[in-house]
């Protein structure tokens, strides 16, 4: 299990390249997971959001740890490509417990953000938040398996970082969390015309959130970046299409 691993996470890390990114529409249970591999995606990615919405739990680090990973568990059995989870802020859980966790749910990677749900608004110190990756990668090469780290960097999304600061401030968390061994920054909801910035000064490979727009994501990875996401669009996007067709339904039942 441990060889199986280890050689997933290989894989997904290899398939960082900026400027032909690794694409991720992600999921949230395991039909949707299936859906993804079925569609020739060669690696499956959780979105906290929408995976706690299907288990009727929240988002932004309140979920009970084993409902979170138990979920993550249901989609990595379900596909054969390398899964990598989202796990917010970690749940309260060491790195140690974390990296247990990833790897008994068979994720071989992870999103970490850094924003602090204890002091809402807030972000971890950039310091605190590197000696944690450095301490995950240890704990991950300690059971064998390379974890893939996607630091995520919330200096767009939270009010601690006010708007004139919020590129300074990125930049220096990227290259933080870079040299602490994280594999890729994600610093979400950057906006467009900051990404060439990013990515020219960013030691690293670089995740950008977008839209399931095809336009949007060839624009993005002309830009250089790595790795797109699609964080719960996928779901709000089933979610409409469902509402649609039940309104239609209700019309002709009237």
């Amino acid at each position: 299990m441990t060889t199986d691993l280890a050689a997933a996470a290989a894989d997904l890390r290899a398939r960082h390249q900026p400027g032909r990114p690794l694409i991720l529409p992600n999921v949230w249970d395991p039909p949707s997971a299936t859906a993804v591999q079925q569609a020739g995606f060669p690696v499956v990615a959780t979105s906290s959001a929408a995976m706690l919405e299907a288990i009727g739990q929240r988002d932004g680090g309140l979920a009970p740890p084993d409902d979170a990973f138990a979920a993550i568990a249901r989609i990595a059995t379900a596909v054969e490509v390398p899964v990598t989870a989202d796990i917010e802020d970690g749940y309260g859980l060491s790195p140690v417990e974390l990296v247990d966790r990833i790897l008994a749910s068979g994720a071989v990677g992870c999103n970490l953000e850094d924003s602090d749900h204890r002091h809402p608004g807030q972000l971890v110190d950039h310091v605190a938040q590197a000696n944690r990756i450095t301490e995950l990668r240890a704990a991950a090469q300690a059971r064998g398996v390379d974890l893939v780290i996607n630091a995520r960097i919330d200096t767009y999304i939270r009010q601690a970082v006010e708007p004139a600061r919020q590129l300074e401030e990125t930049l220096q968390r990227s290259a933080f969390y870079l040299a602490a061994g994280a594999d890729c920054v994600y610093p979400i909801l950057a906006p467009e015309a900051q990404i060439t910035t990013l990515v020219a000064q960013t030691p690293g490979p670089i995740n950008v959130l977008a839209p399931a727009d095809i336009a949007t994501v060839a624009r993005l990875a002309g830009l250089g970046v790595a790795r797109i996401s699609m964080g719960a669009n996928l779901a709000r996007a089933a979610r409409l299409f469902i509402t649609g067709l039940l309104a239609e339904l209700r019309a002709t039942t009237v």
